[in-house]
């Protein structure tokens, strides 16, 4: 059909027909400028996001802070040296000692440096303790950080994959679009010629305009989706990238006793748990550590240089020079039970602490076994899908022929238009579902940073 023909059926068809013809005209002619974009695979948007993701920012400033604290200073291995220096100045009026009818005027001008030093010789090992517990804390700031870079990357790799997966969803519906778009062609041309009649119009006419709804929400969903992985690599809304890896997934043979032994092993989470059981086991020691006598040393040195002058005398100088080492031995022999009482807290935190991890392993465990069991049932799903979209596509491509030669009717064509969408989407689904399932396997068992 020759543009002239064409434009003489859409004068010729009533208001809904003509809308959905100057719909499809402004959809071929709505030809816009592709810019420079980024090619994107998989990888390099997970090496995007870790660069720039803000939660991944914020864990890395958050290390640095543990590991400026792990220092012994922060201990208390070392002394604390402080210097001060005092000026007093004072002028006194007062009646002369030697003559009553007079006054006399003092000047006075002190000046007082001095310089001390404290260092904890024993304290029940507390600084050894405390540098452990510094220590710990570090690691534990580890294990956060990459909980953080996991989860970010999890969250990376599902996105990149629901873009594709829009994208998919995008051009079976554009598919569908096409055959329902030419189809109504076909059934205007025989309207034209009497062959068809105004009710078969009007259900190729609907079919058409609730296949275009249906392509423009998609439209839409694949927009959010690409919004949100720019949101997860932190770039700029006005980025342009087209992502160059395909819309596939290899399927895995995993053994469940593998995936269990490597999340016992590698889970951060779990990780972290442990960390927090020795900072428990620390607190335990510093609560003993009061059990201990304690042992200080002070010690220091001031100057002082005073100026005392009288109106009209000369002035007197004086200064002082001194220094001095204290020792300090304090024990607490009863404070009311009060570290007995924290010892004991000590080792009761202790104890939830292990349950809370026997409860964090079942919790695992549980949920490697769920996602294990459901990875086993989404391969069989994604057989299923892939032959009935295979089946499905071949029996539309024959029912196609079969509603031009009038063997069937619209409403048995358009049944199979829409066996072709569900079970095409459902096969998109389905790989989307095994990445997502696969993706949750390596994030518990701690593979996913080395995948």
């Amino acid at each position: 059909m020759n543009s002239s023909t064409l434009h003489q059926h859409i004068i010729k068809l009533t208001i809904p027909f003509g809308f959905v013809a100057a719909l499809f005209l402004f959809q071929i002619s709505d030809v816009t400028a592709q810019d420079d974009t980024l090619q994107l695979s998989l990888p390099e948007a997970i090496s995007i996001s870790l660069e720039n993701n803000y939660q991944i920012r914020i864990s890395k400033e958050q290390l640095k802070i543990a590991q400026n604290n792990n220092t012994p200073g922060a201990a208390g291995r070392y002394p604390s040296f402080n210097f001060s220096a005092v000026q007093n100045n004072n002028f006194n009026n007062s009646e002369s000692m030697t003559n009553p009818d007079e006054r006399s005027k003092l000047y006075t001008n002190i000046l007082s440096p001095a310089i001390t030093a404290n260092w904890t010789i024993f304290d029940g090992f507390r600084v050894n303790i405390t540098k452990k517990n510094l220590e710990a804390l570090e690691e534990f700031s580890e294990g956060n950080a990459a909980l953080v870079v996991e989860n970010t990357i999890q969250s990376i790799i599902l996105g990149y994959y629901n873009v594709l997966l829009q994208n998919e969803k995008l051009q079976v519906l554009d598919e569908i679009k096409t055959l329902s778009r030419d189809r109504y062609w076909y059934v205007q041309t025989k309207k034209q010629f009497g062959s068809a009649s105004t009710f078969d119009a009007l259900q190729a006419n609907d079919a058409y305009l609730s296949d275009s709804v249906n392509y423009l929400q998609q439209e839409l969903n694949l927009q959010n989706a690409t919004l949100l992985l720019k949101l997860l690599m932190a770039l700029d809304e006005q980025t342009s990238y087209v992502l160059t890896d395909e819309f596939t997934v290899e399927i895995s043979d995993y053994q469940i006793d593998t995936l269990k032994n490597r999340m016992l092993g590698n889970n951060k989470l779990l990780m972290n748990q442990y960390i927090n059981q020795q900072l428990l086991e620390n607190s335990t020691a510093l609560a003993k550590s009061e059990l201990y006598p304690g042992l200080y040393v002070g010690a220091g040195g001031d100057y002082a240089n005073s100026r005392l002058k009288y109106t009209g005398e000369p002035a007197n100088n004086k200064y002082s020079f001194g220094y001095y080492m204290n020792f300090t031995l304090s024990f607490n022999i009863y404070n009311g039970g009060a570290t007995k009482r924290a010892i004991q807290n000590a080792f009761i935190n202790e104890d939830i602490g292990l349950i809370t991890i026997s409860e964090l392993t079942k919790t695992l465990t549980n949920q490697l076994f769920t996602q294990y069991d459901l990875y086993q049932i989404r391969k069989r799903l994604l057989v299923v899908a892939e032959a009935s979209q295979e089946s499905t596509g071949l029996n539309l491509q024959i029912s196609e022929e079969k509603f031009k030669s009038g063997a069937i009717n619209s409403f048995n064509f358009r049944d199979i238009q829409l066996r072709y969408i569900n079970s095409s989407i459902r096969r998109l689904e389905a790989i989307f579902d095994l990445i997502d399932t696969e993706t949750e396997l390596l994030r518990l068992t701690g593979g996913i940073v080395s995948q």
